[in-house]
């Protein structure tokens, strides 16, 4: 059986992939703040394996405990596969570097990168013991490749965790492994985050009224068009380990 693992599977673009995977028959274990009851429902309907879990996944103590025990319960099941979608992320803080506040800045980082680094790390740990093959989904964003002014911190969060999936695959090929772990840009949907940016000011993010166009002109991608994409190239396709799509090539192929 295969089992999957998102983080910030409440909202937006990891809400999207539950309720997709479920209606494949597979298990899901979603981890987040708050939980969200239709998926819950809808794995109810379906008869298929759920469950929800609260982590902050800012406080590494709380990842480490979490996860420590999600992956304890998956391994024993000797799943033949589990997709680990390390989605959650935030955008905040919008600011040029000088003005910059510490707290927000450590929470970023701690977010959208040594989370997935901590997770990755402990699945692929846990994997060496077993036969189950681990692949594991990194969401990353365009601001990975392209400085934006005002994003200094989520440009290099994001830069990180490029690098760290590139890294990691260079490693598991040379170990040998039967493990995949890929990147993913999904673009600009029309999630909460595009709100947040949205909401900010001009004087600290140039490109505020070009983004307003992308929801006033309706070019803002739905999220469940992505998720079905990229989770068609996580279960029918064969993604190669190592490198970062975008979503653009997926919605051409």
């Amino acid at each position: 059986m295969k089992y999957a693992i998102i983080t910030g599977a409440s909202k937006g673009l990891g809400e999207s992939i539950a309720k997709r995977l479920l209606q494949e028959q597979i298990a899901v274990i979603s981890v987040s703040r708050t939980e969200n009851k239709e998926l819950r429902n809808l794995a109810m309907d379906k008869g298929i394996e759920y469950k929800h879990i609260s982590c902050n996944l800012s406080l590494e103590t709380e990842i480490q405990e979490v996860f420590m025990e999600i992956a304890h319960c998956l391994f024993q099941n000797q799943p033949t596969e589990i997709l680990l979608f390390n989605n959650a992320g935030v955008i905040e803080p919008i600011q040029k570097v000088g003005n910059l506040d510490q707290t927000p800045i450590i929470r970023n980082i701690k977010i959208n990168l040594i989370a997935p680094m901590l997770i990755t790390n402990l699945f692929l740990s846990k994997a060496h013991l077993t036969n189950t093959k681990v692949t594991i989904i990194n969401v990353t964003s365009g601001a990975a490749i392209r400085s934006i002014e005002g994003w200094s911190v989520y440009c290099s969060s994001k830069a990180g965790l490029n690098m760290f999936t590139q890294t990691t695959a260079i490693e598991q090929a040379d170990l040998g492994t039967k493990h995949t772990i890929i990147g993913f840009s999904p673009g600009v949907m029309d999630t909460g985050m595009q709100e947040t940016i949205r909401s900010t000011s001009e004087d600290v993010f140039k490109e505020l009224e070009k983004f307003k166009e992308y929801k006033e002109k309706n070019l803002l991608l739905d999220t469940d068009t992505v998720a079905h994409r990229l989770v068609d190239l996580v279960l029918t396709g064969t993604p190669e380990s190592g490198r970062v799509y975008h979503i653009k090539e997926l919605l051409e192929a």
